[in-house]
C-alpha cells in the first residue's frame, strides 16, 4: 500500500510517517518499481501501536522500548508492567502539579474583580511578584 494509504488506516498524518521510517521506529518500505514505497499491514500495526502509546503519554524513546518488548512475544509480561507502572507514576505527578496550578490560577481569577484600572490587577500583580 501507499504511504497515503497507511497514514490513512493508521490514523496518523503523512509527515508522521516519514519522521518514524526516517528515526527507524517502522522499517523502510519496499520501493515499487515506480519508486513508490510499499507498505505492509504490519507497518498499520505497529504505527497505530505507536499511536495508541504516544496518546497514553509515553515519548518516543519509551514507545522504541515498548516495541522491542513485543517482539519477546514469549516472555513475561513483567517488564512491560513495570514500563507502564513508570508512566502511570509520571501521570500521577503531572496530575498533582496541574492541580496545584488550577488552585493558584482559581485563587487569583477569583481575587481579581475584572474591572478597573490595569495597574491594580492582583493576577498582573502576582505575576510581577519578585518571589523565586
Amino acid at each position: 500500500m501507499k504511504i497515503g494509504e497507511l497514514a490513512k488506516r493508521a490514523e496518523v498524518p503523512i509527515d508522521t510517517v516519514r519522521y518514524y521510517e526516517r528515526e527507524g521506529r517502522i522499517p523502510p518500505p519496499v520501493r515499487r518499481a515506480s519508486g513508490y514505497r510499499d507498505y505492509l499491514e504490519v507497518d498499520v500495526d505497529r504505527l497505530r501501536f505507536m499511536r495508541r502509546a504516544k496518546n497514553l503519554g509515553f515519548t518516543l524513546h519509551e514507545i522504541r522500548d515498548l516495541l522491542s518488548l513485543t517482539a519477546l512475544a514469549g516472555e513475561d509480561m513483567a517488564t512491560l508492567k513495570l514500563h507502564a507502572q513508570a508512566k502511570l507514576q509520571d501521570v500521577d505527578e503531572r496530575i498533582r502539579v496541574l492541580s496545584k496550578m488550577r488552585d493558584a490560577l482559581g485563587t487569583l481569577v477569583a481575587a481579581c474583580p475584572g474591572n478597573g484600572a490595569l495597574e491594580r490587577c492582583p493576577i498582573l500583580a502576582a505575576l510581577s511578584e519578585d518571589k523565586a
